[in-house]
């Protein structure tokens, strides 16, 4: 997939950039946050602008498609905690529900053993928000898996509200080709989780271990997850959206 800059859809849609900006982020131009740049799906764009057939792609947004909603909002925590519980039995890893900033908005369904041991650690907790942070930063939109700051491999599917990025599926606990990591990253992640290393020893081949054919079946049904979960919070959100602005038009009214 091809991802856009801001200026070559600048020049797509021949309007300033301020523009581009504001229809990325309420929602009518498909568009994902890279660290702190816009990028565009090529394809989608294109299809935007065939849709616009010469109309201002600038007019004003359809508020009851772009939903500016948090996705705790929509997805509850026991509902959340039901995703990560599912794709953590479907795929038989490690699994959680996060936020786009990384916070999780589930506990980490079927951790493994090295999971457990070390995110006893300090510092763990904000290392593992830091780290699914960086997931959703990746360019890449399909899910593939890449290694985390445990050594691990994890993979993401993104959850969508109408056409934002609202949050991420996450499983992970996969052990990569070369398992177990050396002493070296070993006393790495000890001093960065704040676990001692002869726990992490104790516990560093307590991980999955699944061969590339299981991954690529993972990463092909990951995205179907994710997609199911952002149709029913992007329903929801839209109820919500609706009853927030009856309840607004009632008050408004008395």
């Amino acid at each position: 997939m091809t991802l856009l800059t801001t200026k070559q859809v600048q020049e797509i849609f021949r309007v300033d950039r301020s523009t581009i900006y504001r229809m990325a982020e309420d929602g009518r131009l498909p568009a994902v946050k890279v660290g702190r740049q816009w990028r565009f799906p090529s394809d989608r764009v294109e299809s935007l602008l065939d849709q616009s057939n010469g109309d201002s792609i600038a007019a004003a947004p359809d508020t009851s498609s772009a939903v500016d909603l948090a996705l705790g909002t929509v997805l509850p925590g026991e509902t959340a905690q039901a995703v990560a519980d599912l794709a953590a039995d479907l795929f038989g890893v490690m699994a959680v529900v996060t936020d786009m900033s990384g916070q999780a908005l589930s506990t980490v369904a079927n951790p493994c053993g090295y999971f457990t041991a070390v995110f006893e650690g300090v510092y763990t907790a904000d290392r593992c928000s830091a780290g699914w942070r960086r997931l959703g930063e990746e360019i890449e939109l399909e899910p593939r898996f890449l290694p985390s700051h445990l050594g691990f491999l994890c993979a993401r599917s993104f959850i969508r509200i109408g056409a934002n990025l609202a949050g991420m599926v996450i499983v992970g606990g996969v052990a990569p080709e070369q398992w177990p990591p050396g002493e070296d990253e070993i006393a790495t992640v000890a001093i960065e989780t704040g676990t001692s290393e002869e726990l992490i020893r104790q516990h560093i081949n307590e991980v999955y271990w699944i061969d590339v054919a299981h991954q690529d079946w993972i990463v092909r049904n990951l995205s179907r997850v994710s997609d199911l979960i952002s149709h029913l919070a992007d329903g929801h959100g839209r109820l919500v959206h609706k009853l927030e602005t009856i309840a607004a038009l009632a008050g408004a009214a008395e």
